[in-house]
């Protein structure tokens, strides 16, 4: 399959309908769940489909190493690859890496704007061309609202799509939503998020339910998974 094909048939294409045609240039989504759940595998997914439509990506990282980000990337790529039947799979590779930068920071000890700075460096600066930023791992019990208005300024300023992955703990469902299906977590920077999407586990499988699409809130399932084998994507 080359790669026109695989974009049209990738379930990627449900999930941005799903949410009205997509997160949007200048605007903050957020995927949430219980630890393990499969968050990161979910945003590399995203990303990559991203890098398959020759968009540029940066993924941040708040991990203490980022050599499990790179063999997620790697993983998944292969996947994606041998599941489509990609045809010059390798040049592919060596294409849309080119278009992804994986960046490692510590939330202890540096500045939400200090995170900020050296983004603008990279894009401005180092002329990479961003269209979407990743914040995996991104502890939101450590910043303020301040921070997080700070990074949807940003996300406007330079015209990116940025995501969040944050973790819910380890309560019960009722210690962790609230009866409108938000994470008590998010809930006070709700006005700051455009796009909330929660993962959780239906038997043996993990469930997409989008919980807030741009003015909408009103939780509703996106008839999507996460294939158990693959940790990818998939319809149900």
């Amino acid at each position: 399959m080359v790669r026109s094909e695989l974009n049209r048939r990738s379930p990627l294409r449900i999930f941005e309908k799903s949410i009205h045609g997509g997160l949007g240039k200048g605007n903050i989504g957020v995927l949430a769940s219980k630890k393990g759940v499969g968050k990161t595998a979910c945003l590399v997914h995203i990303a990559t489909d991203q890098l398959f439509r020759d968009k540029h990506v940066i993924h941040v990282s708040f991990a203490a190493k980022v050599d499990h980000i790179i063999n997620w990337y790697e993983n998944i790529f292969k996947e994606i690859a041998k599941k489509r039947n990609l045809e010059s799979a390798v040049e592919v590779h060596d294409e849309i890496i080119r278009n992804r930068v994986i960046m490692n920071f510590s939330q202890r000890g540096i500045k939400t704007e200090q995170i900020l700075g050296s983004l603008r460096a990279l894009i401005k600066d180092g002329n990479f061309d961003a269209d979407t930023v990743i914040f995996d791992g991104f502890d939101i019990k450590m910043v303020s609202r301040e921070d997080l208005e700070l990074i949807r300024n940003f996300a406007v300023e330079l015209d990116l799509e940025v995501w969040f992955s944050v973790s819910l703990g380890d309560g019960s469902v009722e210690e962790i939503f609230a009866d409108t299906g938000v994470p008590y977590i998010v809930e006070p920077f709700m006005d700051l998020v455009c796009v909330l999407v929660t993962l959780r586990f239906v038997g043996d499988r993990v469930r997409f339910q989008v919980v807030k699409d741009h003015s909408e809130l009103e939780p509703r399932d996106m008839h999507l998974m996460l294939d158990p084998k693959t940790l990818l994507v998939a319809e149900e």
